[in-house]
């Protein structure tokens, strides 16, 4: 997928670009608003610095919001520009981070806005490759023989990634609510799904277990498409 990444800060862009780019995201850079407002039909997230030669922030996100009204916005203040950041979340932001910040952070609200707003047609975590839509999951470019609980759950705690799901939780979310199942189902097919992704449970790629709790899939720098 790829970010805009806009800010009149040649360091920042280095920076925060080789972060997004590490976690598997195209980067596109505009250092003023002008060019921003020539980057952005093709971006499907923009992060956006609000103060910016030529054409403000404010104006681009004005600009945004109405040519694109659902395209993810995060915008970048500076500690004392309280009044403009809110603003920014009145003409539509989706979140804002302000600085400095740590570009980790960034890289994992970038993925959050993403979740949400369900621009995503694949996940992908190395080798792994998951399409919600078609219900298909590939390992190194294989198609894997998943049932749909197996899917289900796979698909479950991969769009959670780092989240600790109980074994009750999952049984609520894959299952449903009103299965009068054991948690010992969870464990079978999370067993019978590690065999498949041919996961070690000892030294995992993919799903953990979180003893006492439940399970959890690894949080990766695997790209979010």
């Amino acid at each position: 997928m790829k970010v805009l990444l806009v800010d009149d800060d040649p360091a920042l862009l280095e920076v925060l670009g080789a972060y997004l780019e590490g976690a598997g995201f195209e980067v596109l850079v505009a250092e003023d608003g002008e060019k921003a407002l020539e980057l952005f039909p093709t971006a499907d997230l923009v992060i956006l610095d609000l103060m910016l030669p030529k054409v403000g922030g404010l104006e681009v996100a004005r600009i945004l919001r109405r040519e694109r009204p659902e395209l993810p916005l995060l915008i970048l203040t500076a500690k004392g520009e309280e009044e403009d950041r809110v603003l920014g979340l009145e003409l539509g932001a989706d979140d804002y981070v302000v600085k400095p910040f740590s570009p980790k952070e960034v890289v994992a609200r970038v993925k959050a806005l993403l979740r949400r707003a369900g621009l995503k047609e694949e996940l992908s975590y190395g080798p792994l490759r998951l399409l919600p839509k078609e219900r298909q999951a590939y390992l190194e470019g294989k198609p894997l023989p998943l049932s749909q609980l197996e899917f289900d759950l796979l698909l479950t705690l991969a769009q959670h990634p780092g989240m600790v799901f109980t074994r009750e939780r999952l049984l609520e979310k894959v299952w449903g609510p009103d299965f009068p199942g054991i948690d010992r189902v969870v464990d079978v097919h999370i067993a019978a799904l590690r065999k498949k992704l041919m996961d070690d449970p000892e030294n995992p790629r993919f799903i953990e277990t979180v003893r006492g709790v439940g399970y959890r899939f690894r949080e990766t720098d695997a790209p979010l498409r």
